[in-house]
Formats: C-alpha cells, sequence, structure tokens
C-alpha cells in the first residue's frame, strides 16, 4: 500500500505520498478486519462507510480498492465488467482518464463514497451518512429483520480539525448520539507550511470529550494490536460516536523525510523513494510491484467476510420481502433512486389571489405534501425552519433526535442548528445514502454553506435547497440580510437547477420539477412577503416552469413591441408595468424566467419563441445583481438590477430606493423601445 502511493506520486510527479504512507497500518487494520464490506457488491445497502476525508491522500484509498479487489459498479464504467482500480489506474494517477484522479471523486471511481477534497467535507458527510444509517435502522428494521445497522468510518488528518465544518458537524453528531459513526484522526502533525506547531496547539481530544465523544489514542500506528483494540473499543460502545486519534509519522519508511512538509505536498524524489523501497524489502529498481500473495491476503479477510455479511443479509432482505412486502417496495425505491407511485398526486394548486402569499409559506404547503407521500423524504433547518417554512407537520412527522422524550430516529425534522455548513455536507451524505433529502436558510446564508453547495453539484446529488428571504425585500434586516449577489453565485455553479418562483403555482412546479431531478441539485429561492397568484384563467400555465421561461403575458394580437422578463417577486412588478404600458399604447410580453438552467435546456426554437430575435427592446428586471442578465437583454435592452448593497428600510422604502417600481419598469421600456 505504501509503495503503490509512493510509485504513483512519483510517476506523476505530483501529489501526497506523505499521508497514504503513514496511515496506511490504520487503514489497513480497518479494512482487512474490521470493515464490513463486500468488494464484489460496493453498492450494496448495509455495507459499512468509509470515507476519506483526508482527501490529498486519495492514493491510501486507491491502493485499498485495487488490493481489496472491489468490482467497478456497471453504472459508473458505462456497464464494463471491470475491476474498480486496476493498476494501470494507479500507474496514470492524476492523469485523464484514469479511476485515480488527484482526489476521491464520487460517480468516477467504484468504491469512493463521497467526494473529498476540501478538508472536513468527508468529516461532515460522514455525520450524514450516519444520520441515514440511524434512520433507516428506526423506519425499516423490524422484529428479527435487522436490515439496517451498518457503520460509518471517516480518515481525517490535522487539516480536517483545523477546518470549522469538523468543529460544526462534530457538536451536532454529539448532540445526535450517532453511534454508528467513527472518526478515525491520522495525527502526524506536519501540514503543508511545517510542523502543526505554527498554528494549531489545542488538545484535541480534549475537545471531543467536552463535545461528548467516546474518546481513545493509539500511541503508535504502526501497532495493530492497539489498533485492534481501538476498532473494539468503537464496535462496543452503544451511546455516541468514536473519536480514535491515532500518532503516526508521515512519509513512514522515507528514511529522511520523516516529519517533513515535503513528505506531505511532493513526490520523494528517486534516491529516497530507492531507500524506502530497500527499508521496506523490495526491489529498489521496479515499481507498481504487487506480490500475488497480497490479493490473496485481502480476498481471504475483507473478501470472505464481505461476501459472508452480503449474502447472510440477502437471506434476511428475502424474508422480509416476504413478511413486509410494502416496506420493502420502499427500500428498494430507496436503492434505485426512484420515487413512489402517485408521490405527486396531492400536489396543492392555488386560487388566484390579488393579495397572495409569500412563496415560502406555498413551498411549506408543497413540502408537507411531498413528505407526506415520500415515507424517506427528510429534511430541515440551521434554526430557521418556522422562517422558511421548512417543518413537517403533518401526524407523525416528528424530530429526528437520539431517543428521548423530545424526538427519536423515525423523526423526519432534522434540527441542524446555527451550522449552514455543517447542514449541506450532511444533506449531501444523507443523499449519498439514497434518501430525498433537503436543508434550508436564508438566501444570504449560502455564503457560508458555499464548499458544500458546490459539492453537491460536483457529485451529481439530488439535494433540494430551499432558500427563502430572496431579496431586499427582507426590508428593515438591513444590507447584511438582503442578497445581492448569491443568486448569481449560485447560478455559476455548474449543474446546479436554480429556480425563483413568481407565485404559490409555480411553486408547486418548481418542487415538481426538482424531485424529479436524478443527478443535479436544486437551489428553490422563495419570497418572505406575499406575492399576488396569478389566475391562470386568463394567463398561462404555471407548469410551463418546466421550460425554465415563458411567455405569461402577452397583448391579444400576440405582436408585442417590448418584452418585460422577471423572476420570483419581480414578475408581478412586470405585470403592473404591462397594464400601464398597456394605457400609453404599448403592447408588452411579460416572460416569467424562474430557471436560467431550465431555459437553455430548451432547444432553440423554444428559446426564440419566447424571445423572439427580432424583439430588441426589452427589460430585465430582478432584486440581484445585474451580472449575466445582458444575455436576455440584449444590446439595447436595458438591465435592472441591485448594483449595490441593500437598505434597512421598510421593504416599500428600499424598492422605492432602489428603483424596483412600476415607474421605473415603464420608464426603461419606453427608453428602451426609443433606442430600437
Amino acid at each position: 500500500m505504501r509503495l503503490l502511493a509512493a510509485d504513483a506520486v512519483q510517476k506523476a510527479n505530483s501529489g501526497h505520498p506523505g499521508t497514504p504512507m503513514g496511515a496506511a497500518p490504520t487503514a489497513y487494520a480497518l479494512w482487512q478486519r474490521y470493515l464490513r464490506y463486500d468488494p464484489a457488491a460496493p453498492e450494496w445497502m448495509n455495507r459499512d462507510r468509509f470515507v476519506l476525508s483526508v482527501g490529498h491522500a486519495s492514493m491510501l484509498l486507491y491502493a485499498l480498492l485495487h488490493l481489496a479487489g472491489v468490482k467497478g459498479s456497471p453504472e459508473v464504467y458505462d456497464g464494463a465488467d471491470r475491476p474498480a482500480v486496476t493498476l494501470d489506474d494507479i500507474k496514470h494517477f492524476r492523469q485523464a482518464g484514469s479511476r485515480c484522479p488527484g482526489h476521491p471523486e464520487y460517480r468516477m471511481t467504484a468504491g469512493v463514497e463521497a467526494t473529498t477534497g476540501p478538508l472536513g467535507q468527508g468529516l461532515a458527510d460522514s455525520v450524514g451518512m450516519a444520520i441515514a444509517g440511524k434512520f433507516l435502522a428506526a423506519t425499516y428494521n423490524r422484529p428479527d429483520f435487522t436490515l439496517f445497522d451498518y457503520n460509518v468510518y471517516a480518515l481525517c488528518g490535522d487539516g480536517d480539525m483545523m477546518e470549522g465544518i469538523a468543529s460544526e458537524s462534530a457538536s451536532l453528531a454529539a448532540h445526535l448520539r450517532l453511534s454508528n459513526l467513527c472518526w478515525i484522526y491520522d495525527s502526524n502533525t506536519v501540514t503543508i507550511e511545517g510542523h502543526t506547531n505554527i498554528a494549531y496547539s489545542e488538545d484535541v481530544a480534549a475537545r471531543f470529550l467536552a463535545y461528548g465523544w467516546n474518546v481513545t489514542t493509539v500511541a503508535d500506528a504502526n501497532d495493530l494490536t492497539l489498533l485492534d483494540r481501538a476498532y473494539q473499543f468503537f464496535l462496543k460502545n452503544t451511546d455516541r460516536p468514536t473519536l480514535i486519534l491515532v500518532h503516526s509519522q508521515i512519509g513512514y519508511g522515507a528514511p529522511n523525510l520523516q516529519d517533513s512538509p515535503k513528505a506531505h505536498g511532493e513526490p520523494l524524489g528517486e534516491a529516497e523513494l530507492k531507500l524506502t523501497k530497500e527499508f521496506f524489502g523490495f526491489p529498489p529498481d521496479q515499481s507498481f510491484v504487487v506480490p500475488e500473495e497480497v490479493p490473496k491476503h485481502f480476498a481471504a479477510g475483507i473478501g470472505a467476510r464481505g461476501a459472508a455479511s452480503h449474502a447472510q443479509w440477502d437471506r434476511l432482505h428475502a424474508g422480509y420481502r416476504a413478511v413486509y412486502p410494502e416496506l420493502a417496495k420502499q427500500v428498494d425505491a430507496i436503492a434505485a433512486g426512484t420515487l413512489p407511485e402517485g408521490w405527486d398526486s396531492t400536489l396543492p394548486s392555488f386560487p388566484p389571489d390579488a393579495k397572495g402569499m409569500a412563496t415560502r409559506d406555498s413551498s411549506g404547503k408543497v413540502l408537507n405534501a411531498l413528505a407526506q407521500r415520500i415515507p424517506w423524504m427528510l429534511g430541515g433547518a440551521a434554526d430557521l425552519a418556522p422562517s422558511t417554512k421548512t417543518n413537517l407537520t403533518f401526524e407523525g412527522a416528528g424530530s429526528f433526535e437520539a431517543p428521548g422524550p423530545v424526538g427519536d430516529y423515525h423523526g423526519r425534522n432534522l434540527h441542524f442548528g446555527i451550522r449552514e455548513h455543517a447542514m449541506v455536507a450532511a444533506v449531501n451524505g444523507m443523499a449519498l445514502s439514497g434518501l430525498r433529502v433537503y436543508g434550508s436558510g436564508f438566501l444570504i446564508f449560502t455564503d457560508y454553506a458555499r464548499g458544500a453547495i458546490r459539492l453537491s453539484a460536483i457529485m451529481e446529488l439530488p439535494v433540494i435547497h430551499i432558500w427563502t428571504h430572496d431579496s431586499i425585500g427582507v426590508g428593515e434586516d438591513g444590507p447584511t440580510h438582503q442578497p445581492v449577489e448569491q443568486l448569481l453565485s449560485l447560478r455559476a455553479i455548474p449543474g446546479m437547477v436554480v429556480i425563483r418562483p413568481a407565485d404559490a403555482n409555480e411553486v408547486t412546479e418548481a418542487w415538481r420539477v426538482a424531485m424529479q431531478l436524478k443527478n443535479r441539485p436544486a437551489a428553490i429561492v422563495c419570497s418572505r412577503q406575499p406575492l399576488p397568484t396569478v389566475d391562470r384563467g386568463e394567463f398561462a400555465a404555471a407548469a410551463l416552469l418546466a421550460k425554465g421561461a415563458y411567455v405569461l403575458a402577452d397583448p391579444t394580437d400576440g405582436k408585442p413591441s417590448v418584452i418585460l422578463i422577471g423572476t420570483g417577486s419581480e414578475v408581478a412588478l412586470c405585470m403592473a408595468a404591462r397594464e400601464k404600458l398597456l394605457g400609453d399604447g404599448i403592447a408588452a410580453r411579460v416572460v416569467s424566467m424562474p430557471s436560467w438552467e431550465l431555459f437553455e435546456d430548451q432547444d432553440e426554437a423554444y428559446r426564440d419563441s419566447v424571445l423572439p430575435p427580432a424583439i430588441t427592446a426589452r427589460v430585465t428586471v430582478e432584486e440581484a445583481s445585474p451580472l449575466g442578465w445582458d444575455r436576455y437583454a440584449g444590446k439595447s435592452g436595458i438591465v435592472l438590477g441591485m448594483r449595490s448593497f441593500g437598505l434597512s428600510a421598510p421593504i416599500a422604502v428600499a424598492a422605492e430606493h432602489f428603483g424596483f417600481t412600476v415607474e421605473r419598469v415603464v420608464a426603461a421600456a419606453k427608453q428602451t423601445l426609443a433606442a430600437t
């Protein structure tokens, strides 16, 4: 394992050999002796999860996957029957086309449970996986049918422990008493800048004891007996998460590089690599050597143990299916990533209403209708559920908590506390476990969760992000709470589907679209203030939201001279401006554009039908950054947006101050007409 890592990094002339070499015994002892994992079925539902949070040590995981003979998943490998990681993949570590990229990538390499790179993310993902494990066990296990009892292990390092997301996640895991969670802290005291004592001097064990974790220490990573005791300590624990603190030497076996930052972030060099091979009794002039006994050794350990456990589970599952067929159907749907029949049959439709309701309120109604039909749908907010309207209020919804007076692991309302970053990462971990999940907060606080939001898109997870308080409509809370650039930043994330609905019925359709996404996350962005509910008998159907943008209102003769384009709350402003322009003899089309991404997915003919190239007089209206709107406004059009931070004032005063008024939209329409 150590020398595969060192050889791969040397050949690539890029990467991190130190942690794979120092942590190899820790990972070996876990995989070979304790991890319940079938290499022939890396997606078995009740497998133990192993998350390499210290993602730069990716060669440690690739060596394990190769030596343990993990099979490639057909859906990941385009139907090919091949190992997850071949020796040729390792020889092409960090090169295009290899299944061994620089950091582990979910959906690229079978056996990689989560994309890890930004430190701390894997730890937070593992908390979500552990939550999922507790929920699945509480929901689907029955007497004599323990269908779910897997454990989650995450290997981390000094860098992970310094990141704030790790602290958020550790605190949450302790509160929820996730006894199925084990973090293995490889403490080698070296980071890229040098010894950790230049920036890091806390007592980590004491910190985790204060959180409420069980903590045990292994003084030497090379002592397999001590590692055995540590893993057994975790397996005997039934009431809280466990931290195993392992002291190791970075670059172990590289005689001149112990405790050296070079061993962390650079190849060893040919001379040092030869000395290392001699140290371990390997031929110094040969590379990528795997004695034939090694795969056999792993096959007799993790392979045989995992196959037996999997076969036993399959027999249990067959009996479960016979006794509990309806529950078994749900378990099958979770495994397949499908929705139950009739999942959208009770979605609400909202009557026309000039006063209307806030889209956060209609979103809450839609969410509750969905969750009642999808028993494995759960989520929550970063302490803001009463404001984001994401409480599940139907009978039996309950709160997900350690069993006690306020809830249990059946509960479907998660209380993440004021931990936005950990919330989104934990939701990612739950999605990686097959659950349909959501997290919510104020749009402005996406800044606090950016890393995990981005990773939901990189991993192509069908997570639903619900962001409310979407504009200067927040009013008196002022610039710190009024989002300006956040919508643009979400739209900039490849794969993210951002939807800002204009009324209650668009909200229903936004959820319908989001729930059917299989490989893309969605951000549903909602208002705090009431928005009029459009009369769909007079104007276009809300179902057209699925196309991203549509003609909401047109002149009776279908020949507009100017197009007004809005999203969210500004669509009502465009509709009012349309009436004013009509009174002035100007025919205007109103386009509701809740989602740029969905609109760009349409063919050119449809896009041109909504925004005819011949009509160059256009006005876009959105209480957010104007960047990007020029693509729809065109050269002659006018973009009305926010060009500064907000203002602490009542909503009407703030709107007047920044020019989001009927009069300003009308004036802009006339200005662009004059210029064309």
